[in-house]
């Protein structure tokens, strides 16, 4: 049998074959999307009250990751829907967000650190933040309106500040031989080229850029903590920090592990011991449980056709502004 049908390798068609054919007993789930829509699963507790869990995971952007069958939604547009979902039943009185992200680009970071803001504010409700491995820039922003912001005693949070992150080919290019002729209406209009360096002028107006956007980050993080302006130096020079030393600077207010984040929300919010934990889910899993970040694969795992990772990161990092730490972007 050859391969067919945009490149499907013929083994893929040959078991898509059997199961159409119900000559096979073998359970695939090829289209969990996000059309799917959100469903409450309970972790634990028996209570009326609720805790909801929304993980904030992988690099913060506005787009939708599609594989070979099926659409699902972009990181932003997944936490927002859950926060509607919550907003609308009056029973979870607390959302802690399960943050694991190094930030991501500067418009979609300031967006999602909005939604929590304005969530909190016209709700009520307690909002709590639990950071795993990384939290840092644009989702160390989203964790701001938090009542309380905790981190694991492992976690890599800080690189407050804003970059600018560009391709780069005219070594390569001037390597084979090839150049880019441009025509263009005013001097600056390809400014940021890949296709050939800065000028001093053009570095000094994104210098410019990003300073005015770093600002807006270092106004959220005044306006909802409170920190020394020695320390604000500190973290302006947005270096990295371990949760010890991001709890001496006061960026954070405790470091504990997740279970005691949904110990401290169920007290904040004033809702009982046994109040329930749930999540909202597009598919079943089977033995779920808090540490479970998933919202649309089926109970077997999506299902990669061509699992290249090295790849799907370097092209998820496009050119332009970032609120995030370029050091773990290319593991996210």
């Amino acid at each position: 049998m050859r391969s067919i049908a945009f490149g499907i390798p013929t083994g893929v068609v040959a078991l898509l074959t059997l199961v159409v054919c119900g000559c096979t007993s073998v359970r695939l789930n090829f289209f969990t999307g996000k059309t799917e829509p959100l469903r409450e699963c309970l972790l634990d507790g028996s209570a009326r009250e609720k805790v909801l869990v929304i993980s904030v995971e992988g690099m913060i952007a506005n787009h939708a990751d599609f594989s070979l069958v099926a659409e699902h939604p972009g990181n932003l547009e997944n936490i927002v829907a859950q926060l509607e979902c919550a907003e609308r039943d009056a029973d979870i009185k607390a959302v802690l967000l399960k943050i694991d992200s190094p930030g991501g680009l500067v418009t979609a970071s300031d967006i999602l650190y909005n939604e929590i803001n304005s969530f909190k504010q016209r709700t009520g409700r307690t909002v709590v933040v639990s950071m795993m491995d990384f939290a840092t820039s644009g989702a160390y922003m989203a964790a701001l309106p938090a009542n309380l912001i905790t981190a694991h005693p492992t976690t890599v949070t800080g690189s407050v500040g804003c970059v600018f992150l560009r391709p780069q080919f005219s070594g390569l290019m001037q390597k084979i031989g090839i150049g880019m002729d441009v025509s263009k209406s005013g001097e600056n209009k390809d400014m940021g080229s890949p296709f050939r360096p800065a000028t001093a002028d053009e570095d000094k107006l994104f210098q410019g850029v990003i300073q005015k956007l770093n600002a807006k980050f270092m106004e959220a993080l005044r306006k909802h903590r409170t920190i020394g302006e020695d320390d604000m130096r500190l973290i302006g020079t947005a270096r990295v920090f371990l949760a010890e030393e991001a709890l001496k600077l006061g960026m954070i207010d405790r470091i504990c592990y997740l279970d005691e984040a949904i110990a401290q929300a169920k007290s904040l919010a004033g809702i009982p011991e046994d109040a329930r934990v749930v999540v909202y889910r597009r598919k079943f899993y089977p033995n779920d449980n808090i540490y479970n970040t998933s919202t649309s694969r089926s109970e077997g795992g999506r299902i990669s056709l061509v699992d290249m990772p090295a790849l799907r990161s370097l092209g998820a990092v496009k050119g332009g502004f970032y609120y995030a730490w370029p050091g773990a972007l290319a593991e996210r």
